[in-house]
């Protein structure tokens, strides 16, 4: 599997990240290393968006519009997918900062 493959599967659902995580650990290429920190950021952040938006309707239901801010995590999603078919290593916003930051352990 190429570099530029390997980048887009990671943003696939866990199973895609798994996969492109152990290519990586073969080949050891930095833009599938970025695109893994990158996806996994975005992971983070959908997980942590639903908890916070169920307690919060769980406690006030008229807020169940709060929904669609994971539109905005589809948004993170397509442009790293963009990012990773373009073969560019360009950090998402909101979070690609973080994912830099604290995501060295990839």
């Amino acid at each position: 599997m190429d570099k530029k493959t390997q980048a887009i599967v990671a943003y696939i659902t866990l199973i895609g990240w798994v996969i492109a995580l152990l290519q990586y650990n073969k080949e050891k290429d930095p833009l599938v290393r970025f695109h893994l920190k990158q996806s996994l950021g975005v992971m983070i952040l959908s997980i942590l968006l639903y908890v916070a938006i169920m307690i919060v309707t769980m406690i006030v239901p008229a807020l169940g519009i709060l929904g669609f801010a994971n539109l905005a995590v589809l948004l993170l999603w397509i442009l790293g997918i963009i990012n990773a078919a373009n073969g560019v290593e360009k950090p998402l916003p909101l979070i690609g900062g973080f994912a830099e930051a604290k995501l060295n352990f990839i």
